[in-house]
């Protein structure tokens, strides 16, 4: 690698993570402060080119997987209906009206090439959204209708920018053999991600090696987009099919592949996630460079108008769909206003859209692709900063809350509770019918046994008070918690001590850090 190249991307790669801590720190939104400080940036630093091979090839799968790992496979399935209307109906319709704009704004594009720009924008990605949604308490189902369309939609949107694309360049394509090809790549994705999923199941059931089946957790997000994409199929839904398959499944693994995959996945997920928003701002000076000949003030409108097109589109399809949904099936619990509401004005853009525009090929001419990068990033940053900036403003001013459904999950997890430890204590009873009578020693540990999973349940019961009792007071458990942890750090200056004075080495200063840590985890917990 060249060393200059490499060090942009240190560099870009630090200044991320430091940028992101900072809207960690201060409760915003990191993908948003991430756009802006890269906009800020970008005319002072040399220019940083999106490969877009980089970020469909090393960003979106591990991103993709990451997400799918996290969701709801029961969620989805039950959402189905509406994250297909939108994953799949939502991108199309937003390319065709955003194609046909734009080639009555600029009639010297060919119908295609203005085609492919649609399905460029078309995808959002809900990163950013769900961030927001999630931090302000946005309820569960709208959530769930966020995730799944992002997990699907990059799909339908890269499909058919290959499509016009190809027709574009001089490939004959009609509209059936571009409906045949989609739904090909498709079933390809959906065959090669069942097919990867099933085999990799029955592979970790054979390991039972925590770090194996981590580091192989690594390298599946590349192989499934690899395996579709190299027979033409969608390696996105290869992607998300596997994701979604072991995710469902995670509890089939051993404690410490699920305990060491969800760090892993959320360290990663982090770091890749700053690095493309941080990208997304930097490409300012690249594609206003490309921009030569043209007035600033008529492609300002030109951007303006594919920026408004591209946002009520979304609006258009949601309230004409849902509404139509509604007469056809009268659901039990059809979108309210309010849900719709939100998830129109979660449609923020994102580095897919430019990875696709960065890929325009070289046959179409230089002016018209750099007309298109230029819209295309225009539309994501616009999106980016009026939409996210201005979503979590929305979500209070429509009082839209997840709170009745928080306290009813801590409800469900202290019945939960409850009910485990009723079915431990009954197997504790079974083991020590066999065992016989026990004497003192193993009475004491029985006893221990009991204390600590009546300890666990009387904590989740405690935690739908909010930890405090009525008076106020700190509950038994919180009190626990916060002796144990002051005793935890009193242990730990020991342990410091004695290595510093050399009566234990390093190796055992780890073993026994590691031990206080996950007590420390549980207690956290």
């Amino acid at each position: 690698m060249n060393p200059t190249m490499g060090l942009q991307l240190l560099v870009v790669a630090g200044g991320a993570v430091a940028v992101a801590a900072v809207a960690r720190r201060m409760g915003w939104p990191a993908p948003l402060l991430l756009v802006a400080a890269g906009l800020l940036v970008s005319p002072l630093v040399p220019p940083v080119p999106l490969d877009p091979e980089l970020a469909l090839f090393v960003f979106l799968p591990p991103l993709l997987y990451s997400a799918a790992l996290d969701s709801s496979y029961l969620r989805l399935r039950e959402a189905r209906r509406p994250v297909g209307l939108l994953s799949v109906g939502l991108v199309v319709f937003t390319a065709v009206v955003v194609g046909l704009v734009v080639h009555l704004l600029l009639p010297g594009l060919p119908l295609a090439l203005a085609f492919a720009f649609g399905a460029i924008v078309a995808p959002p990605d809900a990163v950013a959204a769900v961030a927001v949604g999630r931090r302000l308490g946005l309820p569960r189902q709208t959530l769930t209708i966020l995730v799944g369309e992002s997990l699907f939609n990059d799909a339908t949107a890269l499909t058919l920018y290959r499509v016009a694309i190809g027709a574009a360049v001089g490939a004959s394509v009609d509209l059936a053999e571009g409906a045949g090809l989609f739904v090909l790549a498709a079933a390809g994705g959906v065959a090669i991600g069942m097919a990867l999923a099933y085999a990799l199941s029955w592979l970790f059931e054979r390991t039972r090696d925590s770090m194996v089946e981590n580091a192989l957790m690594l390298l599946i997000p590349f192989a499934a987009y690899l395996a579709a994409e190299s027979v033409d199929a969608s390696g996105v839904i290869a992607v998300v099919i596997v994701g979604l398959h072991l995710g469902h499944r995670m509890h089939l693994r051993g404690f410490g592949t699920r305990l060491v995959s969800g760090a892993v996945w959320k360290v990663t997920a982090f770091l890749l996630e700053s690095i493309v928003f941080a990208l997304i701002g930097l490409q300012l000076e690249t594609v206003v460079e490309g921009l030569t000949g043209v007035s600033p003030w008529q492609v300002a409108g030109y951007a303006a108008a594919v920026l408004v097109v591209t946002i009520a589109s979304r609006f258009v399809w949601l309230f004409a769909v849902s509404s139509l949904v509604n007469l056809l099936h009268r659901e039990e619990r059809p979108p309210s206003r309010r849900q719709v509401t939100l998830l129109g004005w979660a449609g923020m853009r994102g580095v897919v859209s430019l990875a696709a525009a960065f890929a325009i090929p070289p046959e179409v001419p230089e002016r018209d692709r750099a007309m298109l990068l230029f819209l295309t990033f225009t539309t994501v940053i616009g999106t980016l900063l009026i939409q996210g900036t201005t979503f979590p403003a929305l979500i209070r001013r429509l009082r839209v809350s997840s709170d009745q459904e928080d306290y009813e999950d801590r409800l469900a997890e202290a019945a939960a509770q409850q009910a485990a430890l009723e079915e431990g204590l009954a197997e504790l009873d079974r083991l020590l019918a066999e065992l016989g009578e026990p004497d003192e020693i193993q009475k004491q540990v029985i006893d221990q046994l009991r204390e600590k999973s009546w300890r666990r349940s009387l904590s989740a019961w405690e935690r739908l008070g909010g930890g405090t009792g009525q008076d106020g007071a700190e509950t038994p458990s919180a009190l626990y918690r916060r002796l144990r942890r002051e005793m935890l750090q009193a242990e730990r200056r020991v342990f410091v001590r004695l290595r510093d004075e050399r009566r234990i080495e390093d190796e055992v200063l780890r073993e026994l850090m590691g031990q206080l840590d996950l007590e420390e985890a549980m207690l956290e917990r």
